[in-house]
């Protein structure tokens, strides 16, 4: 579990508009490690994804499979032409329902931070998820939580993803 000040939080930073082209590093066949906080307790599994780039760069689709698990599922990262702002939707294979709303947000200096809010118990719960470490045969994504507006954040899932192709 990783909790970051405010300081440290890339969500307070000023993002730049979103470009087409911006989730081009995820093209291709991927070997994922994932990481997640299930119960109280991380578990490792593995997993794999086939990732597309369609529409000139403005959306990118993802399959993950985690055979393991007996999970697969699809992620959606469309480009809002108009507002220049990434939403990043995820669809369960299972429910084959979108996630709405999309966790929106972009890519400053090298790592792509998407927030959205859900309510529990009547208060505001912040989700993050955030693309960093990218180089051309890595990356990783990792996803958490603030219950306190964002002073801090509780990872509980890291997925290192290396490239087969």
């Amino acid at each position: 579990m990783t909790s970051l000040p405010a300081a440290a939080d890339p969500t307070a930073q000023a993002v730049p508009p979103g470009r087409p082209g911006d989730f081009d590093f995820l093209t291709g066949e991927w070997r994922i490690a994932n990481r997640m906080l299930d119960k109280g307790t991380w578990i490792e599994f593995p997993g794999e994804a086939t990732v597309v780039s369609i529409l000139g760069g403005i959306a990118s689709i993802e399959e993950l499979r985690i055979p393991a698990r007996n999970f697969s599922g699809m992620g959606l990262r469309l480009l809002d032409m108009e507002r220049k702002v990434w939403s990043d939707f995820w669809v369960n294979a299972k429910s084959g329902a979108l996630s709405t709303p999309g966790q929106e947000g972009g890519f400053a200096d090298g790592v792509g931070t998407f927030v959205s809010t859900s309510e529990e118990d009547g208060r505001t719960l912040l989700w993050r998820g955030v693309w960093d470490r990218i180089t051309p045969t890595s990356c990783r994504w990792r996803q958490g939580g603030s219950r306190d507006g964002g002073q801090t954040w509780e990872d509980s899932w890291f997925m290192d993803w290396t490239r087969v192709r």
